[in-house]
C-alpha cells in the first residue's frame, strides 16, 4: 500500500499530519512518493526540525529533486541521498527497486530550455540514458511506477478532460517519450496545481501487438491548497514481477488509446510479417457518438475486467481495434442499437440482410472475460433477438471464434424455422467439424461457457436460441470462416458463395439502407430504447 502526493512546497507539517491521520484510520502504508516541488521558498523553519532529527517523518518518504534554482541547495548529492531520517532524495534519474520487487523509475527536474543544462533540469540525453538502462534489460515489460514532476505533453489525447489544463501545451514532450517507452502502470506528476486522474490507456496497438498492461496517469495538486483539490493519492499495487501474466494485462472497460501513439509510431520498431490467415480488422463498425457522449468513469482499481494475455502471440494485422468506444477510427452506418455496455450492428458482408453482431463497448476478448453487467446485457440482446427473429418465422444461430481476434464478436445468424430443425443445425456443424478433424462437443444446455473455457483459452462456440451449445477447444490451426461455411452450406442456408464475407460485402449506401430497415423492424423489441 502506497501513498503519492503532489507539491509539498515545504508544508511538511501539513503533509505528515495528513499521513498520520490516514494511517490512524486506515492502517499502515509502506511509503510516500512525492512529486513536484518538495521544498518551497519558506521551507527552512519547518525543515530544520526534520533535518536535525527533532522531528521524524511518520513513513518512509521518497522525493524528487529541485525544479528551480531556489531549492537546489536542499539536495547536496545529485545521485541521491538521505536528507533526513525517513526522507530520501531519489536522485537525478534512475530506478528504485524495493525488496518486494516493485520497480519505480524516476526523473527529477523540469525539461531544459537552455544550454548548458541547469542542475534543476533534465535533457534528452538524461531521458535516453534512463530509457536505455531499462529497455536493454531482458524481457522488459514496463515499470510499476514512474515519478516525474512535469506532466507529459498530450496526456489528455483520447481521454477525459483535464479541466483548465491544456494538455497539448502543458508539460514535457520528453516525459511523454519516457512514459511511452517505460510503460508504467502508474505515472504520477505535479507542478500544475491541479488534480487530474486520466482514464487508463493501453500500451499495445490493438490487433497488432500482444496485449500489455494499462497505464494510469495521475496528476496531484499542491499540499494544503485552498481549493481542496486532491493532493494525496492512496493505492495498492502488486509488483509486476509477482503477478499472473493474464491478470496483469486485463483491460479496464474504460481503457483508451495510447495518448502517445504518434511517438510510438515514430519510434524504430521491427514488424512481424502479416499472417495470411488473419482476418482483417475492418469487417464491422460502430457508432461511437450516439447515446455515448459522456465518458465512463474510471474505477480507479488495479484490476480491470477485460482481455487476458493470449497463450500465443497473435499475428499482427494492420489497423486499430474497430470495436472499442475509444477507437478514433469508426463508421456509423451499420449500428442498429446501442445499449449501456454493448452494441448491436449489422455484419458487413452478412450471410443474410439480418445477420447481426453483439459486441461489448469495452475491450473484452471473449465471453469468458465479460464482467457481470456486460454479460447481463448480452443476455438481454440475445433474448430480444430471439423474440424478434421468431416473430419473422426464424431461429438464430450464434457463434463466437476466440482465435486470431482481439475483440469479442458474437455473430448472430437467423435461419428460417421451416428450413431446418435445431437437430439439423447441430448435425451440420458436427459433420463438417469431423470432416476437418475438429472435435466439436455438445455441452449441457444449462452449463455456462465459463465452466468449460478458462480466460485466454482459444475456442470456437456455437449456441442455438433453444440454449443448446457446441464447443471446441482450439489447440492448433483453425479455419477462420468455419462458422460461416457451415451456415452457408447446402445443409442449411444453401448459399456457399457467401461463406467468405469479402465476396459478398455490399456498397456503403446499400449497407446503410439495410441498417435503417433492420433498425426500424427491431425497434419494438429493442430494450435499449426503453431502459
Amino acid at each position: 500500500r502506497r501513498l503519492a502526493c503532489g507539491d509539498v512546497e515545504g508544508r511538511l507539517e501539513a503533509i505528515f499530519g495528513r499521513v498520520r491521520a490516514i494511517q490512524a484510520k486506515s492502517g499502515r502504508f509502506d511509503m510516500l512518493l512525492c512529486v513536484g516541488n518538495f521544498f518551497g521558498s519558506t521551507s527552512e523553519v519547518e525543515w530544520a526540525e526534520y533535518r536535525t532529527g527533532a522531528k521524524k517523518a511518520p513513513i518512509p518518504t521518497y522525493v524528487l529533486g529541485a525544479n528551480n534554482q531556489d531549492t537546489l541547495s536542499y539536495f547536496p548529492d545529485v545521485s541521491g541521498c538521505e536528507l533526513a531520517e525517513n526522507i530520501t532524495y531519489l536522485g537525478r534519474r534512475g530506478v528504485y527497486s524495493g525488496c518486494s520487487g516493485l520497480q519505480i523509475a524516476y526523473l527529477s527536474g523540469t525539461e531544459a530550455q537552455e544550454q548548458p543544462v541547469p542542475a534543476h533540469s533534465f535533457s534528452a540525453k538524461d531521458v535516453a540514458e534512463l530509457k536505455m538502462s531499462l529497455l536493454s534489460t531482458p524481457n522488459f515489460r514496463g515499470v510499476d511506477i514512474l515519478l516525474t514532476s512535469p506532466w507529459p505533453r498530450d496526456v489528455g489525447t483520447f481521454a477525459n478532460s483535464a479541466g483548465e489544463i491544456d494538455t497539448k501545451k502543458c508539460g514535457s514532450k520528453l516525459v511523454s517519450d519516457l512514459a511511452a517507452s517505460l510503460k508504467p502502470r502508474y505515472h504520477f506528476a505535479a507542478l500544475e496545481k491541479a488534480y487530474y486522474e486520466r482514464l487508463p490507456y493501453r500500451n499495445h496497438m490493438v490487433l497488432q501487438e500482444t496485449p500489455q498492461h494499462v497505464t494510469r496517469f495521475i496528476a496531484l495538486a499542491d499540499v494544503g491548497n485552498t481549493s481542496k483539490k486532491k493532493y494525496l493519492y492512496a493505492f495498492s499495487i502488486v509488483p509486476m514481477s509477482s503477478m499472473d501474466p493474464a491478470e496483469l494485462v486485463k483491460q479496464p472497460q474504460d481503457v483508451t488509446e495510447n495518448p502517445y501513439r504518434k511517438l510510438r509510431k515514430e519510434a524504430p520498431k521491427s514488424k512481424a510479417p502479416l499472417c495470411a490467415e488473419e482476418e482483417p480488422a475492418c469487417q464491422f463498425f460502430f457508432d461511437l457518438n450516439k447515446h455515448q457522449g459522456t465518458k465512463r468513469p474510471s474505477d480507479g482499481k488495479e484490476r480491470g475486467e477485460s482481455q487476458p494475455k493470449q497463450a500465443k502471440k497473435p499475428p499482427q494485422p494492420t489497423g486499430p481495434c474497430w470495436f472499442c468506444l475509444a477507437s478514433p477510427e469508426v463508421e456509423k452506418h451499420l449500428v442498429v442499437s446501442i445499449g449501456t455496455h454493448c452494441y448491436l450492428a449489422l455484419a458487413k458482408g452478412g450471410l443474410s440482410p439480418d445477420h447481426v453482431l453483439i459486441l461489448p463497448i469495452g475491450h473484452y476478448q471473449s465471453v469468458v472475460d465479460l464482467s457481470s453487467e456486460v454479460l447481463e446485457e448480452v443476455t438481454k440482446y440475445k433474448a430480444a433477438l430471439k423474440e424478434f427473429f421468431r416473430s419473422k418465422g426464424k431461429r438464430y444461430v450464434l457463434f463466437e471464434r476466440n482465435y486470431r481476434s482481439q475483440h469479442l464478436q458474437l455473430q448472430v445468424v437467423p435461419v428460417p424455422l421451416d428450413l431446418c430443425t435445431s437437430e439439423d443445425i447441430k448435425e451440420a456443424f458436427i459433420t463438417q467439424a469431423q470432416e476437418q478433424q475438429i472435435e466439436l462437443l455438445e455441452i449441457p444446455e444449462h452449463s455456462d461457457i465459463v465452466q468449460v473455457a478458462q480466460p485466454g483459452t482459444p475456442y470456437f462456440y456455437v449456441e442455438l436460441d433453444t440454449g443448446e451449445k457446441l464447443f471446441h477447444r482450439i489447440r492448433g490451426r483453425f479455419p477462420l470462416q468455419f462458422g460461416r461455411e457451415v451456415l452457408a452450406s447446402e445443409a442449411l442456408l444453401a448459399q456457399p458463395q457467401r461463406a467468405d464475407w469479402r465476396q459478398c460485402a455490399a456498397q456503403r449506401p446499400e449497407e446503410a439502407v439495410q441498417a435503417r430497415a433492420f433498425r426500424h423492424e427491431f425497434e419494438p423489441f429493442d430494450f435499449s430504447l426503453r431502459d
